[in-house]
């Protein structure tokens, strides 16, 4: 298992670690700040450094099979032996970015407060998916509403609870294409204060003024009930 550093602080731009497994392009570490594809958010990219100032290109991050983060090296760049020390280092702005839109996505299942059936998180924008009834959605409003809530400066935070308690309020549950990891005896929740809470293994900033203002691009109807719902930075 990888220690997840940017399960803590998610403002985290790098940190030491060793590396534990390296095979072709991909290596492991034993603490990583790096994000892997989960959950609707992109996997970070980034380096590793390594003592002697030398720095491998990372691509892309992803879940390995025992719990583990695979960092996936870019083409033609050598893996460093296992055993070695390194700096893990993130595009610190790539990441930034991907934390506003991942707030901000939560933001707007706090407008719509509908059924979430899909949903992505991209570098500038993103989209969610609801199981809506038939119904003409505003794009105006829902932006000026999702812009009303980010100047607001709510607080967002991190907390965990118990199998067992979510179990029991399934509610908290907004996603029906995407189950939270369960079996590990506690799941992660992501609070924006007073708006929204639900279960989240994602990277977020600490007050929703951080997210900036964004406009509601474009509504598609994706089936009979289905709604498209997307996002970006105006």
């Amino acid at each position: 298992m990888t220690e997840l550093a940017f399960r803590d602080d998610a403002y985290l731009r790098a940190c030491p670690g060793i590396v534990t497994r390296a095979e072709g392009r991909e290596v492991e570490l034993d603490r990583t700040v790096f994000y892997p594809t989960g959950g609707g958010q992109p996997g970070d990219s980034g380096r590793l450094v390594l003592a002697d100032g030398q720095a491998v290109a990372v691509a892309d991050a992803i879940k390995g099979a025992s719990g583990g983060v695979i960092h996936l090296l870019a083409e033609g760049a050598t893996a460093p032996a296992v055993g070695t020390k390194v700096s893990a280092e993130i595009d610190w702005d790539r990441r930034y970015r991907l934390m506003r839109m991942h707030t901000c996505l939560h933001l707007l299942s706090a407008v719509l407060p509908y059924p979430v059936t899909g949903g992505q998180v991209g570098d500038g924008k993103g989209r969610l998916d609801f199981d809506i009834p038939e119904a003409t959605l505003d794009k105006d409003r829902i932006g000026a509403k999702l812009n009303e809530l980010v100047a607001a400066n709510h607080s967002v935070a991190a907390r965990w609870i118990e199998d067992a308690e979510l179990a029991a309020k399934p509610e908290l549950v907004k996603t029906m294409s995407v189950k939270p990891p369960t079996g590990q005896g506690k799941v992660r929740l992501i609070e924006v204060a007073g708006l929204d809470l639900q279960p989240c293994g994602g990277t977020h900033v600490r007050l929703t003024s951080e997210i900036g203002k964004v406009a509601v691009t474009k509504i598609e109807k994706k089936g009979r009930l289905n709604r498209r719902v997307m996002v970006a930075f105006a």
